[in-house]
């Protein structure tokens, strides 16, 4: 089944004066590697006396480089796209024989390739022993691993609200088992490059669709249609290639899930 979607991201700024605006950096146009078919697309930004310059960074996200060169009052910009949205199977997908089992190594090829997705943060004996419980003490299916390890975060790190810039460290988030998004996200980035596996930080949008009928088995889900930016994790698994991870709801990343940037670095992802 298809379902076609459209939604509208609109942000505003008014200000008690002119002001000079420096160069601004967007990255909300979807990823290519987006498992939603993105049908038409558009960054509609005011005031309209400004130069936009569409580049893609180190690791293939596309930015929006805006430059205004004028003072101004009011600044505001209008993502429209339209998508279609296919039911996702997660599974999808062939691994290679020797990552069919973790713990597994990459072969020399692919461990230089993820190089930049592997680097750790500083020794942390927290997250250390926070990851312990969840490793398997034999050989484990990789998906089943996936799952294991991503339910085991959502469960550990209540979701809250968090109006204040940045993401928390692994060891505040530990510390405080709350966090938003981005710091459940980022805790399981860091957890798989501790455990030897490549992982990157996203963010994007997420569409979640009121069921046609209630569930019988289970959540029915939201009770009306809703959209924000989200963040969650990918992990690369040699056969499947980056696997969408969302650790704020435990499940794989689905067809409501639009990846905008994909980095190493949360800093480096910010819409």
């Amino acid at each position: 089944m298809t379902v076609t979607v459209g939604l509208t991201h609109h942000t505003a700024y008014h200000y008690d004066k002119p002001i000079s605006m420096s160069p601004h950096v967007f990255r909300l146009k979807p990823a290519a590697h987006s498992r939603t078919g993105i049908e038409s697309y558009s960054l509609k930004i005011t005031p309209e006396n400004h130069f936009i310059n569409w580049q893609q960074d180190a690791y293939g996200n596309y930015l929006a480089r805006v430059v205004f060169p004028e003072q101004t009052k009011s600044f505001s910009f209008t993502v429209d796209l339209v998508a279609k949205m296919n039911v996702i199977n997660p599974f999808d997908f062939f691994l290679e024989e020797y990552a069919d089992n973790y713990p597994f190594t990459y072969d020399d090829a692919t461990n230089h390739e993820v190089q930049t997705y592997l680097l750790k943060g500083e020794p942390n004996p927290l997250l250390l022993d926070f990851i312990e419980p969840v490793l398997p003490k034999e050989p484990l299916r990789t998906v089943d691993f996936l799952v294991a390890f991503n339910q085991y975060i959502a469960n550990y790190v209540g979701y809250t609200i968090r109006m204040e810039p940045g993401v928390q460290t692994t060891t505040e988030t530990l510390k405080l088992k709350t966090g938003s998004c981005r710091d459940s996200a980022w805790l399981l980035v860091e957890a798989f490059r501790h455990i030897g596996l490549a992982a990157r930080f996203v963010s994007g949008y997420l569409i979640q669709l009121t069921a046609d009928e209630e569930s019988l088995d289970g959540p029915s889900g939201p009770t009306e249609d809703f959209t924000d930016l989200h963040a969650w994790c990918e992990v690369y698994v040699p056969g499947a290639g980056w696997i969408g991870l969302d650790p704020t709801s435990g499940l794989f990343a689905g067809e409501g899930h639009i990846p905008l940037a994909c980095t190493p670095s949360p800093e480096a992802a910010a819409p």
